[in-house]
Parts: C-alpha cells; structure tokens; sequence
C-alpha cells in the first residue's frame, strides 16, 4: 500500500530521504535486537544456573531445620532465633544494558562487631540448627542474585519485543510503503516526461510544416 503523497520531484526527493533513514534505522534496530538476544541467552542460562543451586541450598537447609526441630522442642528453638544479632537492609540502584535500566542489588547488613551470626547461645542449641543458619545466612546473597537476574531477563524481554515490533514495523511496513510509493512517483514522472516530449516534438513537427 502507497502512500497518499503528490507524485512531484520534490515529493519524490524527501521520500528517498525518508527511505535512507528508515532503512539505517531499521539496520540498527537489528543490530540492537541481535545483542539484546546474546545478552539475553547469557542471562537466562546464568538464571537457570543459580535457581537449581539455590534451590539445592534451600532444601538441605530445610533438612537440617527439620532434623533440629526433631531434635528441639519447638519453644526452644523458637527462643533460639527470636531475636537476630543484625539488621539486613536492600540498597538498589541502576545500571544500562544496550538501554535498559536494570536493577543492581545489594544486603546491607548492620551488625555489631565480632557479632555471631547465630543469635543464641550454644549450650541449647543443635549443631543441625547451627548449620541450618549457617547455610541460610551464606545462601542470602544468592538469592538477591537470582531475584536481580530474573528482573533483569524480564526487563530485556520486554525491551527485546519492543525491539522486535518496531524491526517489524520498519521491515513489513514502513520501508514497503515508502519503495511503493517511490515506484510510482517515478514512473508518473517518466510517463509526464514522455507526455511532454511527445507535446514537444508535435509542436516541433507543427511549425516545421508552418515553415
């Protein structure tokens, strides 16, 4: 489908600008999406990755929660970590991949010095506990890691579709149009050019019989 545009010179002149631009825009834009998938794939296989490891962490530590539980009675293991020895707040900020503003991640944890990381002492306690919190406190940092990893590979998503709807916009549409219509330009100016010479070597014709 053309565009709706007089068939002039001029019209014709801006349209292959507009071409020009459209098709440098369209390159990118591709060039942008092909990165954005690389960068994408890398991610999704980083996910992946630390979602079965965290998942493996979380399972032994609920194992050795529950051995601790079989071995506690439940109101000494309640008394055990009802009070923590530190505070833990989430500082987020920004950074730009191929445009986009992911999030970056980060514990930060308030502690008294030479605090312990268990918050009882250890004359009640099991050792299963003691490994239980052990292996919950060295796997927070893995967790903020996927959740960091996961938003990121659903922002790139969504920029990548964006991405991949205005190649296509370009590719199936915009680009098609402005050749379309480019095509019929020209030909209306070919096809007045020879009108005019025909016009012109009638009247040449004309006066030569004048003469």
């Amino acid at each position: 489908m053309r565009l709706n545009v007089n068939p002039t010179r001029m019209e014709n002149t801006r349209l292959k600008k507009r071409l020009k631009v459209a098709a440098r825009g369209h390159k990118l834009l591709k060039d942008k999406q092909d990165e954005l998938m690389k960068k994408f794939i890398e991610l999704i296989k980083r996910n992946n990755e630390l979602r079965l490891s965290v998942e493996k962490e979380l399972s032994e530590s609920l194992k050795e929660f529950m051995m601790a539980k079989a071995v506690m009675s439940t109101e000494m293991l309640e008394a055990a970590i009802l009070i923590p020895t530190e505070r833990v707040s989430l500082d987020v900020s920004q950074r730009n991949i191929m445009s986009v503003n992911v999030p970056v991640m980060k514990f930060v944890r308030d502690a008294k010095q030479g605090a312990s990381i268990y918050p009882y002492g250890f004359a009640q306690s099991s050792g299963e506990l003691d490994r239980a919190i052990k292996k919950l406190y060295d796997i927070l940092p893995h967790l903020l890691e996927l959740a960091e990893v996961e938003k990121t590979c659903q922002l790139m998503a969504d920029e990548i579709e964006k991405t991949r709807r205005r190649v296509n916009a370009l590719e199936y549409v915009m680009i098609p149009q402005l050749e379309e219509t480019i095509k019929y330009i020209t030909m209306k100016l070919e096809e007045n050019e020879r009108g005019n010479l025909t016009r012109l070597m009638k009247i040449k014709s004309m006066m030569e019989k004048a003469e």
